[in-house]
């Protein structure tokens, strides 16, 4: 089992720096295109060949027009700010992804710590599909309905209450290691 608790701390730590690395790039390009836009192409690359740019990112997806020979900067400043939020918590998902694992080597996974990090990974995974949802009714509040096409998946919801209701299995076997020492 140590191999493969080896591979998933690795795994889940390069995912971790790499959601940090994407969460500032993103920061860059949203900061760019706002005050030097010229300079975006730079941390990203859009391939602007039709009247709209997808912009996508874990399901929360922004159809912006294309204005000039670039993607419209107002929704790409609006999407950016929601693609770092989001960013940010899945880095914290692989962080408590990793911490987990780490803390488990050796002995049972049931600790306190545990639980708490795993609640965490389900508001985190919760709060992704609801992040894409505001930022999405934002864009289309400040561009306008008919501007963009805003796209939103609900997976996110499903990893977050599975990982809530592990958060209760957890418990329940912290609370039964606890009553079985009790007896021994």
């Amino acid at each position: 089992m140590t191999g493969l608790d080896t591979a998933a701390k690795i795994i889940t730590r390069i995912g971790e720096i790499a959601h940090w690395i994407a969460a500032a790039l993103m920061a860059a390009a949203t900061v760019c295109s706002l005050l030097a836009p010229q300079f975006l192409s730079y941390f990203v690359g859009i391939d602007v060949t039709g009247e709209t740019v997808e912009l996508s990112l874990y399901g929360f997806s922004v159809t912006a027009p294309v204005v000039g020979e670039t993607v419209d900067l107002t929704a790409f400043f609006l999407f950016g700010i929601g693609a770092v939020i989001i960013l940010l918590l899945m880095a914290m998902v692989f962080r408590n992804l990793r911490l987990i694992i780490t803390k488990s080597e050796g002995t049972t996974p049931f600790q306190a710590d545990n639980v708490r990090m795993l609640k965490e990974i389900g508001i985190f995974s919760l709060a992704v599909p609801i992040i894409g949802f505001i930022m999405g009714l934002v864009i289309q509040l400040v561009l306008g309905f008919e501007a963009v096409e805003i796209s939103n998946s609900m997976g996110g919801f499903v990893f977050g209450i599975l990982a809530l209701f592990l958060t209760q299995v957890f418990a329940r076997g912290i609370q039964l290691e606890n009553d079985t020492d009790g007896l021994l």
